[in-house]
């Protein structure tokens, strides 16, 4: 183990106790097995596995058997840090809500056995990559598996952020998705249902690939709109 991968899970284990600490007890009672702290952190992860994730492995890191915490009467609550997104590597905080309070962060690690695309050759920052430059291949990697791309076709419309080497995972981050709207340009504003729809023209006030959020002034009230790109030219709002 790197010196690097020691003091990460030292600093975890330091926070983990500072956390709890209010609540250690080193004598007699009642105390929460450390399993199903680590438990509840597994099933919350679980629980945020996009479907089709059979082939996702979660593995909680386990706490030190030292620790000992007041037994917890009520179900544990186990959550992300807020504004996090589930990651390859995450810290899942586990509370008990009372009548006894405490909180212990438990590492947690998400690995994914899929078919991935990988790199036939190294590739320049900017490349844009065909089926002839890839190979499907399943590996173990790191995270969820709607992190990588799995079919040649999804190279379409991607291009490579950074220079990669050869036999290198392709993931979704490591490419940037082309600006199909760009700032100035007039599109279609549509919304409602394919029954009843509304449509006006727009300016779209920023750059944006397909299906991100975007801002545009609606022409002809002038007002200010989010809408989701739907094409080239077409942003769909929300009534």
């Amino acid at each position: 183990m790197t010196t690097q991968a020691t003091d990460i899970r030292r600093g975890l284990a330091l926070l983990a106790l500072l956390a709890v600490l209010p609540t250690l007890s080193l004598g007699a009672g009642v105390m929460e097995p450390v399993e199903r702290i680590e438990a509840a952190a597994h099933s919350y992860v679980q629980s945020l596995l996009p479907p089709g994730s059979a082939q996702t492995q979660i593995t909680v890191l386990s706490l030190d058997r030292r620790l000992r915490l007041a037994h917890c009467d009520s179900a544990l609550a186990a959550q992300l840090p807020p504004g996090s997104n589930l990651a390859a590597r995450a810290t899942v905080s586990v509370s008990c809500a009372g009548p006894t309070h405490w909180t212990i962060y438990v590492p947690v690690v998400v690995e994914s056995r899929i078919p991935v695309l990988v790199l036939r050759h190294a590739v320049e920052r900017d490349a844009r990559l065909t089926a002839a430059d890839v190979a499907v291949e399943t590996r173990r990697t790191a995270g969820i598996a709607t992190a990588y791309l799995s079919a040649a076709s999804e190279l379409a419309g991607r291009t490579v952020r950074r220079p990669l080497a050869v036999g290198t995972a392709l993931s979704v981050e490591m490419f940037a998705a082309d600006m199909v709207i760009h700032r100035g340009q007039q599109v279609t504003l549509v919304a409602g249902s394919p029954d009843l729809e509304i449509r006006a023209s727009g300016r779209a006030l920023m750059d944006a690939p397909a299906g991100a959020r975007i801002q545009v002034q609606n022409l002809s009230s002038l007002t200010v709109v989010e809408g989701v790109v739907e094409s080239a030219d077409v942003v769909r709002v929300a009534l």
